[in-house]
């Protein structure tokens, strides 16, 4: 097919496949197969070679009656290579991503996404932690450490080092296919060593001894994280806390450290994030209220000083 005649949408699934395929993991190519199914509905005749800024700009806007501003950016940003790549092919003439204007429709309502020290201490007495690997050592698990779902899933015994006290994150439980699996970590700051605390290495220790060294201690067969969400839902409308996902656990986690005064650094390491940008990004709302903290110590110790 001459390059005039050839269609956004088929240079750009041409390109995933081509490029993506086999390179990324499997969840990101799903994000790219989305992408290829939103542009189909979007731009169904946009011509590669008639992509510019207005035409682009257009496309995007179109998303965004129906999506918030984040997902629009990530839409962009999954569109961006292919566009670049054709631009350097000779596809288009200039960039149509130059001094694109993000919008979005206006975001719903946020549900509390973590919990407080004291809601933490209700939920994990609400825990059942016998001498039998359960969810609710998962559930524990989790909160104290900041693990992704997957990451957790994907644990051995082999992974813990009880002398150090530390666990080595390595790989993650492939939870969404049929067979399941071990998958790599989401990026190379993934790959790290989590300190866990002396109380939950003693708790943990003699409970994995006799485990297989390693082979995945908490699955047994397909998992959804659906049941793990309705067991939380299920212990937290039980001590009277707001409901949170097993995410919203790695959430707590990350919140009670920041505001315990943890630096930001040590936060994004301990979660496994590329840089600090996306720890702050998330966690926008814990800084600013410990900066409000921080400008009432401040005035305080500048009014000492009259």
């Amino acid at each position: 097919m001459q390059k005039e005649n050839m269609l956004f949408q088929d240079y750009f699934i041409e390109w995933v496949n081509l490029y993506k395929s086999g390179a990324v993991r499997d969840v990101t190519i799903t994000k790219y197969k989305i992408a290829h199914k939103n542009l189909i509905k979007l731009a169904p005749i946009l011509k590669i070679s008639e992509l510019d800024r207005k035409s682009y700009q257009k496309l995007l806007n179109d998303y965004a009656l129906t999506h918030e501003k984040q997902t629009t950016m990530d839409f962009h940003h999954l569109l961006k290579g292919s566009i670049l790549d054709a631009l350097e092919e000779g596809y288009i003439d200039i960039d149509p991503t130059r001094k694109v204007v993000i919008k979005g429709k206006t975001p719903r309502k946020k549900k509390i996404k973590y919990l407080n020290q004291f809601e933490l201490q209700k939920l994990v007495s609400e825990l059942t932690l016998n001498e039998v690997v359960s969810w609710d050592w998962l559930i524990l698990l989790i909160a104290k450490t900041g693990l992704r779902f997957s990451e957790a899933l994907a644990l051995t015994p082999e992974d813990f080092d009880f002398t150090r006290q530390v666990i080595n994150v390595s790989k993650t439980w492939d939870y969404k296919s049929i067979n399941g699996g071990f998958e790599p970590t989401k990026n190379k700051a993934s790959m790290r060593k989590v300190q866990i605390d002396w109380h939950t290495t003693m708790q943990l220790n003699p409970l994995l001894k006799e485990l297989p060294k390693n082979d995945p201690i908490f699955v047994g067969g397909r998992v959804f994280n659906s049941t793990i969400n309705n067991r939380l839902k299920k212990y937290c409308e039980k001590a009277n806390i707001p409901v949170i996902s097993v995410h919203g656990l790695r959430h707590t986690h990350a919140s009670l450290l920041l505001f315990a005064g943890v630096s930001i650094a040590s936060v994004a390491h301990r979660l496994g994030h590329s840089n600090m940008t996306t720890t702050q990004k998330t966690y926008l709302h814990v800084i600013q209220e410990l900066e409000n903290q921080d400008n009432d110590k401040v005035m305080r110790y500048l009014s000492a000083l009259c």
